[in-house]
């Protein structure tokens, strides 16, 4: 089927042809509603003619859309069009692989970099059961960055029916023009010995194409290319290609085992994952450290000079830099980097060698996975648990890693709890859900924390419940007796102040810390006598402290200029700590503009409103800048400077964008306060004994909207009418309000069910919002009656969001929306959005370094 330009399939309009083959035509087709081109492949009618092969096509479609991995196209959405299917996805620009590769051999160099990048790609597909089936160069492409995406997952299983015996001549995605002779031998070159003999093909089938595809990037030439069809299968079943090495002599011994080892005729003989064959790839060309240069004197002078500065400014100490070694000594600790790429380490541990790193970071704007090293040299290693995080170390060598760990919340990581040995292996999970995890002192058992029922658990054993809070736990850690765990408490969700806390196994719990504006990452002391923690009382600039566990004034082992996170200690006391650059920033465009600007003012900048007319953003700053008790800011969507307002957490700017509603004092005792953006009276509001944790304005600003604790029952809804001073319950105990509506008629709360409902502001029961997910998050809420809804994207820097109907359930998309610049970014959360189409949103930024640690005692 040809398609014309202006044809509608659907809501898109065909804009121009882009190729033709064997599975049908491909155009570039505009999204209106979404503003954005994408690519549409229209499959021929004949495949809609037998329902139970369409059925498999939409399912293996479905299943690709959902991979969500940066080497992978991405699915928007299955339709048909007059009897044929089409499929939606990612518009890229650039050249399929089989473009490249006219001009002959690639350079060693960048034929591995794509090989990584293919290999991850594959690891994400198989990891959850999607097998490619038709990997070849023209399924490959290259976008104009260097990125390489995977093409047409899903559509291999719908040439051939299951259970169909002998080879596949009629392959997706085949060269336009080519006769049939050269259709067959184009795609035979890449096919596994299974595939040709007509039996079923699984991961390690991919893999043989792969290594097909491999050698013909590093020789120039296909694998097993013979004249007709029955050579070259008889060339997969029973011969090897020409040494590599004949043909391009860049190409190191160990490079060319990896592609003997894919191409092996059985499949028992190959790799046994993606995930392997990516690990030895990335130890090949030296990203994992194998043979990572170092980083230049001049670099490392570049970085650390503005550290040296405000240290010495900041602590008021003396301090010695080895500017050409990226070392930093400071009396009495002693700073030694570990890392020196750009992104963000989620966690590090000792072996139990005590020497052996075992750390988890997401480098370049890439996927997290976990690396080994030793402190003896910056280089590390993969160690084959891609998107993992690592939990904790047992003595006996037992590794617990989270997989497929994503963020949850602003201040935690949330995955599926598996354990495997330190020399390797096939992780087994355990428990899903899983935020934090620690190995009890014989490594038989682990503690771990996980939410249920909307309160964070430390269980030990798992199942049995130590300690609960509405809040969050974080970095639980066994004493060296084993007979404590000693746990951040954080009393609010989503803020990370706290203390340190210790509780028995009997559940028996004690503070025995102060309280601090952010603390994160802790440990034991090698003796046990004192518990180390990484804090701040102000700011967000964490110092490594020391507490007795027996409670009492702490002290400071550590200083440096920015913010530390204590990841280890070690039994001679040495630590692994993070020097993190973080910040929290906001991104926002003015209707009209013609791209987003960067809103951010100082380091921990939280958006909390745009004024109706989309001229002006409301944030706070929660960190350094923001002092003791927060500050209040007004900025125009401009990029004009920001005029402060006053102290404490803003939440809205009044219907006429003269007042701002804001929350003063700590979290245990707020107070509700108006804030005037020009000339005019602070006003403060009677609580009635209800402790506020959010506020908004009702309707035409003469009431508010209130969540909050009334003599510390559970949370519930309110609304003041700031005229009496009097406030009424407008939900049941339990519920915790979001957003109100224009006309302050109604509002939306989430239950302790954590589901959203919609309520009253004249009381009643709540009404469930249809067509809400548990892990949907409600961002806005439209003057048109439409809600903005945030949906989840593990392991991605975008912000993914979806118009609801509230009487229908019925779901739009609406936009993706990230920062330029991903790297270190891991979550993007906050929207706000004017009646005039301008908006605004939020990013959570974190740059690491990993340090070893000495003399901190």
């Amino acid at each position: 089927m040809t398609l014309v330009v202006g044809t509608k399939l659907g809501p898109y309009e065909i804009l121009a042809p882009i190729g033709a083959g064997g599975m049908g035509e491909v155009y570039r087709a505009k999204d209106p509603r979404l503003k954005r081109d994408v690519a549409i492949k229209v499959l021929p009618s004949s495949f809609s003619q037998d329902a139970e092969r369409l059925r498999r096509f939409e399912q293996e479609a479905q299943a690709a859309g959902a991979l969500n991995h940066p080497n992978i196209t991405a699915v928007y959405e299955l339709g048909a069009h007059e009897g044929s299917p089409y499929i939606v996805t990612e518009l890229l620009e650039g050249e399929t692989l089989r473009g490249r590769l006219s001009g002959g051999a690639l350079p060693v160099r960048k034929a591995t970099d794509y090989a990584i990048q293919t290999a991850k790609g594959l690891a994400a597909a198989h990891e959850k059961g999607i097998v490619h089936r038709d990997l070849k160069p023209e399924n490959l492409f290259v976008t104009s960055d260097g990125r390489v995406k995977i093409l047409d997952f899903g559509l291999a299983k719908l040439t051939q029916a299951e259970g169909a015996t002998g080879p596949q001549t009629n392959l997706p995605t085949l060269d336009g023009g080519g006769t049939e002779p050269g259709v067959v031998l184009g795609t035979l070159g890449y096919m596994a010995p299974e595939q040709v003999k007509g039996k079923a093909a699984d991961g390690r089938s991919d893999i043989f194409a792969f290594g097909a595809i491999l050698y013909e990037m590093l020789s120039g030439s296909r694998a097993f290319y013979r004249d007709t069809a029955a050579e070259t299968m008889s060339a997969i079943l029973r011969e090897d290609p020409p040494d590599l090495s004949a043909t391009n002599k860049n190409v190191q011994p160990g490079l060319e085992r990896v592609v003997r080892h894919c191409l092996e005729k059985s499949p028992e003989e190959r790799f046994h994952s993606a995930h392997d064959l990516a690990f030895d790839l990335e130890a090949l060309s030296g990203k994992s450290g194998a043979s990572a240069t170092a980083v230049s004197p001049s670099a490392s002078r570049v970085r650390w000079l503005p550290i040296a500065a405000a240290a010495l400014a900041v602590a008021g100490m003396a301090a010695t830099f080895f500017l050409g070694r990226g070392t930093v000594k400071l009396d009495p600790a002693t700073f030694k980097q570990l890392t020196f790429r750009r992104g963000t380490i989620w966690s590090a541990r000792f072996g139990p060698d005590g020497k052996t790193i075992l750390s988890s970071a997401a480098w370049d704007g890439r996927p997290a996975e976990v690396f080994m090293s030793t402190g003896d040299a910056p280089e590390s290693r993969p160690f084959g648990a891609p998107g993992a995080d690592v939990a904790a170390v047992s003595a006996s060598g037992d590794v617990a890693l989270l997989l497929n760990a994503r963020s949850d919340g602003a201040f935690a990581r949330v995955g599926t709890l598996a354990r495997v040995s330190a020399a390797g292996g096939v992780p087994r999970e355990l428990f899903e859900s899983v935020q934090w995890a620690d190995f009890s002192r014989d490594g038989k058992e682990l503690a771990i924390v996980r939410t249920v029922d909307g309160k964070s658990r430390l269980e030990f054993p798992p199942g049995k419940v130590l300690f609960e809070t509405m809040g969050f736990v974080g970095d639980p850690r066994f004493s060296p007796k084993g007979d404590r765990i000693a746990f951040v408490e954080h009393p609010v969700p989503n803020d990370d102040g706290g203390t340190v806390a210790i509780v028995d196994l009997a559940g028996k719990k004690k503070t025995v810390s102060g309280s601090y504006a952010t603390i994160a990452g802790l440990a034991w002391s090698p003796d046990g006598s004192e518990v180390w923690y990484t804090a701040a009382e102000v700011g967000a600039n964490r110092a490594l402290h020391a507490v007795s566990a027996s409670g009492g004034q702490a002290r400071t082992l550590a200083r440096i200029a920015g913010s530390l996170t204590l990841r280890d200690a070690a039994p001679d006391g040495r630590t692994l700590v993070t020097h993190d650059s973080v910040n929290l920033g906001i991104m926002g465009r003015a209707a009209g503009a013609p791209e987003e600007i960067d809103l951010s003012w100082f380091d921990w900048t939280l958006l909390n409103d745009l004024s109706d007319d989309g001229r002006r953003v409301l944030f706070t700053e929660t960190g350094e800048g923001g002092g003791a008790g927060y500050s209040t800011f007004v900025r125009g969507l401009d990029g004009s400077p920001a005029v402060r307002i006053g102290e404490g957490v803003g939440f809205e700017l009044s219907p006429d964008g003269k007042s701002v509603l804001a929350l003063v004092g700590s979290p245990a005792k707020r107070e509700i306060v108006i804030y005037p953006t020009g000339p005019g009276e602070i006003r403060k509001i009677p609580s009635g004994g209800v402790n506020p944790r959010a506020a908004g304005w009702v309707g035409d600003g003469r009431s508010i909207f209130v969540g909050g604790r009334e003599n510390d029952r559970p949370p519930r809804d309110f609304v003041f009418d700031l005229a009496s001073g009097k406030h009424r319950a407008v939900s049941p105990e339990g519920y915790r309000g979001v957003a109100s509506s224009g006309d302050g008629k109604r509002f939306i709360t989430r239950g302790p069910d954590n589901v959203y409902y919609f309520g009253s502001t004249e009381g009643g029961e709540p009404v469930r919002i249809p067509g809400l997910e548990p892990r949907d998050v409600v961002a806005e809420w439209a003057d048109d009656g439409r809600i903005f809804v945030q949906k989840p994207t593990p392991g991605q820097a975008v912000l993914r969001l979806v118009t609801l109907d509230p009487v229908t359930g019925r779901q739009q998309p609406w936009r993706d929306l990230s920062p330029q610049d991903t790297t270190g970014i891991h979550a993007v959360r906050g929207f706000v959005l004017s009646r005039d189409g301008a908006y605004a949103y939020g990013y959570y930024r974190t740059l690491s370094t990993l340090f070893l640690v000495g003399g901190a005692q």
